[in-house]
């Protein structure tokens, strides 16, 4: 039942109105949807979704007296008191959701049927507050099954600035496909679909299974590489002891990215874009992930409402803990629980590659009188050097060297392409293949060549399939033709990084010596002398360090000697 808030109340939720760009209107419907019990929410989008934004579902609809109340400020039928912020249960819980579309908007059109005999049509123009706090709204019979459909095109239309500051369409567009991703994933009981322009860019099963979902966004490789976990912790903060429920489906190490934002997770069912809980995943996995990776992955939390603030950001991507420190704990130690009963043995070769590293030059260097008397778990070299014990990472070494050498070639020479022959399929989530199309020029000029597969239509998992015809090829060093979705994520970033160089980061990791690898003695020796040639030896390309020293003093001290010397 829609009812009217107090005072009290509406103060509390104010937060709660600011509608900044379509993503927020996507956010607000998709998660009155899922409120109302729908199996099916389809979204459609019309350019950057100021044109129109429609989202239909099948759930409980609303009788045509609530209906009529739901565009009116201060209702909701989520709330009743200021009290119940803190037990909420809901998604759309502020209540303010359609009369802060209708105030952005040209137009809002509700259409909703209860399950009687017919359904109820709203419909509010020229958007704005009206002076009594409500907008002018007509109300009328329609036809329509149960559920609900909300229509609102002509966004911002009224308010230029705002209109404005959005980003391309294409990117606004992108914005909107992550939030249904995160839906999709997270909610894999739900069948969604996502047009734009009219055409199909998602479309999952709502078979209930992570796998199916994770199919439908990311491909076959990535569904089967997951497994799936379930597990329950508990934590404790002034004196209170909850349980929180962790469950999900976690991708095989070999699947990753180069960005978090693959790490999805949700918490009591609404999905979010929480840097912590991400972090927290990532933690989970440790040592699994090679460097500079993150992992791809569905992590859903379920703990009582009273330790959850959802109203402490305006666009819901963030919510406050009773103690997040405990919360996010809760996370890495049930992922990392989840990882070590998988199944996570690697193939395939390691290029070793060393001598076709950067040559060494003659110049002085720190490292001349260097020498390599040992290794370490086969992570790291250890080195004497005056009063010094140097330790050395190999791979960030090696990175160093790899990436100045391809940095030095492509200042000179540019960024070389090659040609797949025959041309390589290669699958990108919705959000990916929205980024794709956003940045398309400057993919290209970084070396790669995509084309949509065949007439544009989607592959049957509901992925964006395309053909890559040609990939950067630096020093002749040709990229994986995978490796599209990184770079695409490098570009739209939108950092003040330069994307050629995030590249030739990317490659200089791929080549190079991870850890583990068993060096022979003369390939140590190698390493260090070519890495002392490095115009910044120190760090890799990634800024982590490549050196660690430990004096003299340090083994005096800990051994309690008042020299070095023996005796």
């Amino acid at each position: 039942m829609i009812r009217r808030l107090d005072p009290g109340t509406r103060s509390k939720i104010a937060a709660g109105e600011v509608v900044a760009r379509p993503a927020s209107v996507a956010v607000e419907l998709v998660e009155n949807a899922l409120d109302a019990g729908a199996e099916t929410v389809e979204i459609e989008v019309d350019g950057d979704g100021t044109d129109r934004i429609r989202v239909a579902d099948d759930g409980r609809g609303m009788a045509e007296s609530d209906a009529a109340l739901a565009v009116e400020r201060y209702t909701t039928s989520k709330l009743s008191a200021a009290d119940d912020l803190e037990t909420v249960e809901t998604l759309g819980f502020r209540g303010e959701a359609l009369p802060s579309i209708a105030a952005a908007a040209a137009r809002l059109e509700l259409t909703t049927n209860d399950g009687g005999p017919r359904g109820t049509r709203v419909v509010v123009d020229g958007g704005g507050d009206a002076t009594d706090g409500e907008h002018d709204k007509t109300v009328s019979p329609a036809g329509r099954a149960r559920g609900t459909t909300v229509e609102v095109t002509g966004l911002f239309s009224d308010r230029p600035a705002r209109k404005k500051s959005l980003a391309s369409p294409k990117a606004e567009f992108a914005r909107v496909s992550a939030v249904v991703t995160r839906y999709a994933l997270t909610r894999p009981d739900v069948r969604f679909v996502l047009r734009h322009d009219g055409r199909e860019t998602l479309a999952t099963p709502g078979t209930d299974r992570f796998a199916d979902a994770l199919l439908a966004v990311y491909g076959r490789d990535a569904a089967s590489h997951a497994s799936t976990f379930d597990s329950s912790r508990e934590v404790s903060a002034a004196g209170e002891t909850a349980a929180v429920e962790v469950d999900g489906a976690l991708c095989h190490p070999e699947v990753t990215r180069s960005r978090r934002d693959h790490v999805h997770v949700s918490v009591n069912g609404r999905a979010l874009a929480e840097p912590r809980l991400r972090r927290a995943v990532a933690d989970g996995y440790g040592t699994l992930l090679p460097d500079g990776r993150e992992p791809v992955g569905v992590v859903r939390l379920r703990l009582p409402p009273a330790w959850v603030d959802h109203n402490v950001h305006p666009a819901k991507d963030e919510v406050g803990f009773r103690d997040a420190d405990a919360v996010a704990e809760a996370v890495e130690s049930s992922v990392r629980d989840a990882l070590s009963t998988a199944d996570l043995r690697r193939s395939g070769e390691v290029a070793m590659d060393l001598d076709s590293s950067l040559a060494p030059v003659e110049a002085a260097s720190v490292f001349d009188d260097l020498r390599v008397i040992g290794r370490f778990r086969g992570l790291y070299l250890l080195c004497e050097a005056g009063d010094e014990l140097l330790v050395v990472d190999q791979h960030a070494a090696h990175e160093r060297i790899n990436y100045e050498r391809l940095r030095e070639a492509v200042e000179s020479a540019g960024i070389d392409a090659v040609s797949v022959d025959p041309p390589a399929t290669v699958s990108l989530s919705p959000t990916d293949a929205a980024l794709l199309d956003a940045n398309r020029d400057l993919v290209e000029k970084l070396g790669f060549r995509v084309a949509e597969f065949g007439d544009g239509s989607r592959s049957g998992s509901g992925t964006g399939t395309y053909r890559v015809e040609a990939v950067p090829a630096p020093l002749g060093r040709p990229f994986a033709p995978d490796a599209l979705a990184d770079v695409v994520a490098d570009v739209a970033a939108g950092d003040d990084a330069d994307p050629r160089d995030e590249l030739l980061k990317d490659l200089a990791c791929h080549p190079s010596i991870k850890a583990g690898d068993d060096l022979t003695d003369d390939d140590a020796a190698r390493l260090v002398e070519r890495l002392g040639s490095c115009e910044t030896p120190y760090t890799c390309p990634h800024g982590r360090p490549t050196v660690l020293a430990i004096d003299e003093e340090t083994f005096v001290r800990g051994f309690g000697r008042r020299s070095g010397r023996l005796g």
